[in-house]
């Protein structure tokens, strides 16, 4: 049996480059689990994997994307049967293991969960990574005591994948959201998610010497990191959460120790990764209760896996407004 694949490769100058091939089933690595593969999705580590792997890839040749959703076909685990429809994100799929960018599948059962009741395949890979995380963030907050009725919460990066999700889910639980996004023509579609105002980039962009501002936010998800997070961290009122889930605007984090001090604030990291597997249930059981499925629906752009490298660029340079859902079979 074959299957279409969306294969990276590496040459001899150590460049590489992506193509659909036709893959004998042979070629699948270890596993206990095969899945027909329905859908995928682009996240800013498939990106990474599409291009040069940006230290994530391993082992060339190498098929990305590191969800995917769909059908058991075969089953060495009793958890899963064939027939089951299950997702899969996290746990170094599509980084060092054979992801989601193919039509078949072989994964470890521990890295898979059952579809969530009330999702479909496709609704789950619009969810995606980038949805997983915002409502782990989103969980975060609220188990550090964030409520509704506390203010405004701060939603950075937020016509990327984990922000738009970020916006809709609080808003749909009744948060006031402030969405800061870099690109202006965004502001109708992020209005549309549920943002209550849009905030400039240009605005939280650059640190300031002051270490404490105004007490302006009662939460914080944060896609960006670097400057913008230090200066968000000085603006948080007392007690509040930053829930830390991307470093699009850098690594570092130039800052002081104050607004931990003086205000209590909490820095929270977000890891979708290696979240063990209660609380990936919990996550993805609050996904379907809490996710208004036409907001996620007005996020979605189709794509195939011959759209994948460009799409992959695009994301990279931040052109990539809310969820990409990948038909490894058009």
């Amino acid at each position: 049996m074959t299957f279409r694949a969306l294969v990276v490769e590496k040459d001899e100058d150590g460049k590489t480059y992506a193509g659909v091939q036709l893959l004998n089933d042979d070629r699948l690595p270890e596993g206990e689990v095969t899945v027909a593969v329905e859908y995928s999705t682009v996240n800013y580590k498939d990106g990474l994997c599409l291009g040069s792997g940006g230290g994530l890839v391993k082992n060339y040749p190498h098929v990305p994307g590191i969800d995917l959703a769909g059908t058991v076909t075969a089953s060495d685990d009793p958890r899963y049967s064939v027939g089951d429809k299950v997702v899969l994100t996290g746990w170094r799929v599509g980084e060092v293991h054979w992801g989601g960018y193919a039509e078949k599948a072989r994964v470890k059962a521990d890295w898979l969960v059952p579809l969530p009741q009330g999702l479909s395949t496709e609704q789950a890979m619009a969810v995606g990574t980038a949805g997983f995380t915002a409502m782990l963030a989103v969980m975060a907050l609220e188990d550090h005591g964030l409520s509704p009725d506390q203010g405004e919460v701060l939603v950075t990066g937020a016509a990327g994948g984990v922000g738009s999700v970020a916006t809709a889910i609080l808003a749909n639980l009744g948060y006031q959201v402030a969405a800061v996004t870099g690109r202006p023509a965004q502001a109708d579609y992020l209005k549309a998610l549920g943002a209550a105002r849009i905030v400039a980039r240009e605005e939280l962009a650059e640190t300031v010497k002051r270490p404490l501002e105004a007490e302006t936010w009662a939460g914080c998800v944060d896609a960006v990191g670097g400057p913008m997070l230090a200066r968000v961290l000085g603006q948080m009122q007392y007690g509040g959460s930053v829930a830390a889930v991307g470093l699009a605007g850098g690594a570092g984090l130039p800052t002081t120790v104050i607004p931990f001090l003086l205000r209590g604030v909490n820095l929270l990291g977000i890891d979708s990764v290696m979240q063990p597997y209660a609380n990936r249930l919990r996550a993805w059981e609050r996904i379907a209760r809490d996710l208004p499925m036409d907001k996620l629906e007005a996020m979605v752009t189709p794509a195939r896996l011959e759209d994948l490298p460009q799409l992959g660029r695009d994301i990279l340079a931040g052109q990539v407004r809310g969820r990409v859902v990948v038909d490894p079979r058009a």
